[in-house]
């Protein structure tokens, strides 16, 4: 491996493999910067690192294609691990990322007058909450009738639950966007006392 810095590889399981640094140093030549967030916290959430660590690399490629995207995304502030648990909340985390909204919480705990309710994606500060809705998991009746109770319940305790299905996703991206974005910038309801 003449053409990789020593510090740039190693061996697993008997193979000669780029480590992770240099692996992110490559995916950022051609990934677009969405996917390339993507990736850094992926390695982040499995707490993924090399000796050599990405700011030596961008140091010593400087002029090497992707060493500036990868420098925007290192200096959007601290790496966030957000984890999501299907493939819709992948999805409309890739859209946010598009369409420039500002990135939520994933899979939130809120207690919720002494319930505890999970939500899909929320914006704590504007009090607005997404729940991912597909036809597999949200179309039985007791399905229908939970989802209604706890939009019911988010919204006494004044937050503002949405539901974005996947067919909005697919099919609807630069209006739903334009929805999310007035969501997050009309003004927040204080929260009620406690």
């Amino acid at each position: 491996m003449a053409f990789i810095a020593d510090d740039e590889w190693t061996i697993e399981a008997g193979i000669p493999v780029t480590t992770v640094t240099r692996t992110l140093l490559d995916l950022a030549a051609i990934l677009q910067l969405h996917e390339l967030n993507r990736a850094l916290e992926r390695a982040e959430a499995l707490r993924l690192s090399d000796a050599t660590p990405l700011v030596a690399l961008i140091t010593r490629y400087a002029g090497r294609p992707g060493t500036g995207k990868l420098r925007a995304a290192l200096e959007q502030g601290p790496l966030r691990a957000v984890i999501t648990k299907s493939e819709l909340e992948r999805r409309f985390l890739t859209f946010v990322d598009k369409a420039g909204l500002p990135r939520p919480e994933a899979n939130v705990w809120l207690q919720i007058a002494g319930e505890w309710i999970e939500v899909d994606c929320v914006w704590s500060q504007q009090r607005v909450i997404v729940e991912l809705d597909s036809r597999a998991y949200h179309q039985t009746g007791a399905a229908f009738e939970r989802d209604r109770k706890r939009d019911r319940r988010l919204q006494a305790a004044r937050w503002r639950p949405v539901r974005i299905t996947d067919r909005a996703l697919r099919e609807e991206p630069h209006a739903l966007a334009a929805d999310v974005l007035a969501l997050l910038r009309a003004p927040a309801a204080r929260a009620p006392p406690a």
